[in-house]
Order: structure tokens, then C-alpha cells, then sequence
């Protein structure tokens, strides 16, 4: 194993700031909703608003930093190990069966969560944050005159925003769990707080390709 510095500032920055945001918008999204009174409607309201934009605003820059650094790479699916990958998460991870994947910095995701994650920037953020505006907008003040944007019904808007709410809440639960199970409980979570994280040593997989490839060599030739 070797240290390699893996999450940049930025990449750090955002993953932190996000799970705030969303673990606020979720809490103050269910009181919104009637499932409990902790700050009130009308402040949980405000919150929920304030975070929604506060995340629409991070979003936009997250997205100019994966365009301008080529991190957006790290999403395009494969299909490689995909089955391999599966049948790590269904059986192998639950009797210590090695990760049929590495992580690399070029590679930081396995093939299923470049999958979960390329879903999760295309349909789901945006309909959360769609569906989060029309919800804001459906009635606003502009020159001291109330106007709406003419949707009949805010019903379907609510049923997908809560829907996407319901969706994004189970994906942080997988990741909370499947950050524990890394080669040590918390070596996930601590290379997203330093940036640095242990990585099998490539140069020791190549020396052992090589004498793998040896030995096939003699074996062929005898």
C-alpha cells in the first residue's frame, strides 16, 4: 500500500458542503411536510429555501470545476468488472472476497458507481432542483403584485420532489454504508477529510504480472 493524494481541496470542499445541505434540506424538508415540529414551518421554510439555493449555487460551480479539471471523465459508465462488481456487493463483500476493481486517481469509481453517480447528476439533482424551483416560484411578488407561473396543480410537482427526496435519502444511506468498507472501516471517510488515501502500490501488481507472465511462458514452453 502507498499514499497517494487522491481527493483535491475542491473535491473535498463540495463533498462536505453537500452533505450538509442535503442532510438540511432532508430535515427541514420532512417538518415541511408535517412529519414533525422542531423549528416551525414558517423558519423550517426559510431554511429549506436558503439551503436549496445554496446548493443550486455550489452545483453550478461543481459543475465548471469537472469540465475545466476533466474530473467529468470519472463518470462515463463501462462496462468492465460491471458483473464482477455486482456479485462483490451481493455476496463476495460479505465474506471478505477482494475488490474486483482498484482505485486509482484516474479511475476513482468502480463501474457501478459510475453508473448510481452519472443517474444521480442527470436525472435526480436536477429534478430535485426543477421541481424544488417550480415548488418556490409557483407563487411570487414582482413589483408589489403577486404572480404565478400558471401550473394548475403543484400535486405532481410534490409527489416527484418528494419522490427524488425519498431516492436521494437511500443513496445516502448506501454510501454512509459502503463508505465502511474500505481495507479499514474509516479509511474512506478519513481520505475525504485529507485528500490522502492508501492505494495498492501498482508498481508491486506489475512485478507480479511479470513473474505471472513468466511462469505462463516456462509452462508453455515446457
Amino acid at each position: 500500500m502507498k499514499k497517494v493524494y487522491i481527493y483535491k481541496g475542491f473535491e473535498r470542499f463540495w463533498h462536505w458542503t453537500q452533505s450538509i445541505l442535503i442532510f438540511t434540506l432532508a430535515f427541514t424538508g420532512f417538518e415541511v411536510n408535517g412529519a414533525y415540529e422542531v423549528l416551525g414551518y414558517e423558519t423550517a421554510v426559510n431554511v429549506h429555501n436558503f439551503s436549496a439555493i445554496s446548493l443550486i449555487i455550489l452545483i453550478i460551480f461543481a459543475i465548471f470545476w469537472h469540465f475545466t479539471t476533466g474530473e467529468w471523465k470519472q463518470y462515463i459508465p463501462t462496462k468492465k468488472n460491471m458483473k464482477a462488481q455486482i456479485e462483490y456487493y451481493i455476496t463476495g463483500i460479505f465474506r471478505n472476497a477482494p475488490h474486483p476493481t482498484r482505485k486509482t486517481i484516474l479511475s476513482k469509481l468502480n463501474p457501478l458507481q459510475r453508473l448510481t453517480y452519472l443517474a444521480l447528476k442527470i436525472i435526480l439533482i436536477p429534478l430535485m432542483v426543477i421541481t424544488g424551483i417550480l415548488y418556490m416560484l409557483y407563487r411570487y411578488g414582482l413589483n408589489g403584485e403577486i404572480h404565478s407561473l400558471k401550473i394548475g396543480s403543484l400535486e405532481p410537482i410534490a409527489i416527484l420532489h418528494t419522490i427524488g427526496a425519498f431516492l436521494i435519502l437511500a443513496f445516502v444511506i448506501a454510501h454512509i454504508y459502503l463508505t465502511t468498507t474500505g481495507h479499514t472501516p474509516t479509511s474512506n471517510i478519513k481520505a475525504m477529510i485529507t485528500g490522502w488515501e492508501e492505494l495498492e502500490d501498482e508498481d508491486d501488481d506489475k512485478k507480479e504480472n511479470n513473474v505471472n507472465t513468466e511462469k505462463n511462458e516456462k509452462n508453455e514452453n515446457e
